[in-house]
């Protein structure tokens, strides 16, 4: 997702838009016009086009020639398609990170974990679910490639909250923990191994199929 750090105009209203969709608050197929945001957000034109640019790059949206920006639908083959993605994306970055992962780092990130199996809704864990990820993948070092996962964390939270707004139960994450003690152990080739099935399980939630379609 855009860096929470961008404060921006284009940054702010990239957020807001990306949030909405995420959520569901904008359904998949709605057509975004740059004048009603430019005036929500007491903005001019300029700004709006690039947010919708960066949306397009998390692929929560489509352009298309004449027809302009729209909320992009999905099906299973993207998700999978994604789920994919991260995999090998995520442990390529923890593979670089985890010479560099601190007894405290890995402390934080324990937190967080207990932060997220005990969330109340599934956009709590959801948040929380990122921040695990992102603080055990940033010591990387490797900026292009942490921004890659963020776009496509975006497009995996709104795989996640289509799935589960209506049979949330907050989860305990064996795999986070698995990760966590793989890493304090320095075995990183079993911390990798448990990323990248991790990342794997949205594609195969069964909440998420039956509210998809599969491609013809």
């Amino acid at each position: 997702m855009t860096n929470d750090k961008d404060n921006t105009i284009t940054g702010k209203i990239t957020r807001a838009l990306a949030e909405r969709i995420i959520a569901g608050h904008i359904a998949p197929g709605t057509k975004l016009r740059q004048d009603y945001f430019a005036e929500e957000f007491g903005a001019s034109h300029v700004p709006v086009r690039e947010a919708f640019r960066r949306l397009e790059a998390q692929g929560l949206v489509v352009s298309e020639p004449r027809r302009g920006v729209r909320v992009a639908s999905f099906d299973i083959a993207e998700v999978h398609e994604v789920a994919e993605m991260r995999a090998s994306l995520e442990v390529l970055a923890l593979r670089h990170a985890a010479p560099h992962l601190t007894a405290a780092i890995l402390d934080a990130a324990e937190a967080i974990n207990r932060t997220g199996e005990n969330a109340a809704d599934v956009r709590s864990w959801e948040e929380a679910n990122r921040a695990f990820h992102r603080l055990i993948l940033t010591p990387c070092g490797m900026p292009r490639l942490l921004t890659t996962i963020d776009d496509l964390h975006a497009a995996s939270a709104r795989f996640l909250f289509s799935g589960f707004r209506m049979e949330w139960e907050a989860p305990t994450d064996q795999d986070h923990r698995a990760i966590l003690k793989a890493l304090r152990d320095r075995q990183f080739d079993v911390a990798a191994a448990t990323l990248a099935r991790h990342v794997k399980w949205i594609g195969t939630k069964p909440g998420i199929k039956t509210r998809l379609k599969t491609p013809s």
